[in-house]
């Protein structure tokens, strides 16, 4: 089964999360969060421990164990009664990372938009990241080296999958407004579409 999905793209803290959980929250979606799934994993496990040790470098967990963490994921939600597929659109947020996976997850995605967040400012996203590390106590988004690292590998391996979805599904959204104010241009394509 293809489950209907939007995606939220974006630099590492663009927004994607913010607006993820804004989303959860309405009627009809369901937000999956792929970094929520890893940070959730306990740390003595054989995935847990890959995470912490690509995370702490900035690096991307390999595409095999990332896609089968997150297809075992959405299959607990579904078993669990959180989504169903049959009713819900499924908001996803750090997935996929890169082309390959987004090619892995093309016989379970129905991408119905992608929503580009878009900082003109890269050293806004540094400060929002290292807010959100101390807000949100993620160990991840504390070391400037490590933050650096990952916005060069969204640069690299991320946002070339905006090439991958085309112009017909790529909508920018301007990321420096308020939450409120993205969300709004977020929900008027959405509504056109």
């Amino acid at each position: 089964m293809k489950y209907r999905s939007i995606l939220l793209f974006g630099a590492p803290g663009s927004g994607k999360g913010t607006q993820g959980k804004i989303f959860g929250v309405i009627p009809h979606f369901f937000h999956c969060a792929c970094g929520d799934v890893f940070r959730n994993l306990r740390t003595d496990s054989e995935l847990g421990r890959i995470f912490v040790a690509y995370s702490s470098r900035g690096e991307l967990v390999p595409d095999e164990t990332t896609v089968a963490l997150w297809r075992e994921s959405i299959g607990q939600t579904i078993a669990a009664g959180r989504f169903h597929p049959d009713e819900d659109t499924l908001v996803l947020d750090g997935i996929p990372r890169n082309v390959e996976q987004a090619g892995m997850l093309s016989d379970s995605l129905d991408v119905a938009g992608v929503y580009y967040l878009r900082l003109v400012n890269p050293e806004n996203l540094v400060a929002r990241i290292q807010r959100r590390a101390i807000k949100e106590n993620r160990l991840d988004d504390a070391n400037l080296d490590v933050i650096r690292q990952r916005l060069k590998t969204y640069e690299k391996e991320t946002k070339p999958v905006l090439k991958f979805y085309g112009k017909r599904l790529v909508h920018e959204i301007n990321a420096d407004q308020t939450p409120a104010r993205v969300l709004a241009d977020i929900l008027r394509i959405a509504v056109k579409h």
